[in-house]
């Protein structure tokens, strides 16, 4: 198995297929990005040399396989998350269980309260807001909006609301 960065990988199968494995419901900062590194190194650390299965039911637009690493029965995107070193990827729960969203959910908030991976920057960067080009979302005064209880300041000014969903809600500045 070869890491590529700290949500892809190459794994080699039986018949000595090489076949890249983009990790599904998780996005892990860039490379360039703060923690990106370590995000890599905590991949690396928890399947190097080891034999995973993967459990993958579609291919993005890059001809990757989107799925689960496994490992000895433990789902290792899940334990990215949980250790700090990736985002649960919001935007794709509705190709999760109702069961994996809220595992993963609840492991994403674990990680933010105990301040573990990058989690302990007062303010990461979302690797879709580091690949747009944005700036770290930062918290806004007052009530939320859409009563989700997370809003945060856009790079434009505006504020928008992160529903549980992963979806975005966004408002303009009084």
């Amino acid at each position: 198995m070869r890491i590529l960065d700290g949500d892809t990988v190459e794994v080699l199968d039986a018949r000595k297929q090489t076949y890249r494995i983009r990790l599904s419901a998780v996005d892990a900062p860039e490379s360039k990005q703060p923690f990106g590194a370590k995000a890599k190194r905590a991949l690396s650390a928890l399947v190097a040399g080891e034999t995973v299965s993967v459990e993958w039911r579609k291919i993005d637009r890059y001809d990757r396989r989107v799925g689960v690493l496994i490992l000895d029965g433990t789902d290792v995107n899940l334990a990215l998350v949980r250790a700090g070193f990736a985002w649960w990827y919001r935007a794709y729960a509705g190709e999760q269980s109702a069961r994996d969203r809220q595992l993963y959910e609840a492991a994403e908030q674990a990680a933010r309260r105990e301040g573990l991976g990058l989690w302990s920057d007062p303010r990461p960067i979302a690797p879709w807001d580091w690949r747009a080009g944005g700036a770290p979302a930062k918290p806004s005064v007052g009530a939320c909006p859409c009563d989700s209880g997370r809003t945060c300041t856009g790079p434009r000014g505006g504020i928008y609301c992160l529903r549980g969903s992963g979806t975005k809600q966004y408002f303009k500045r009084e």
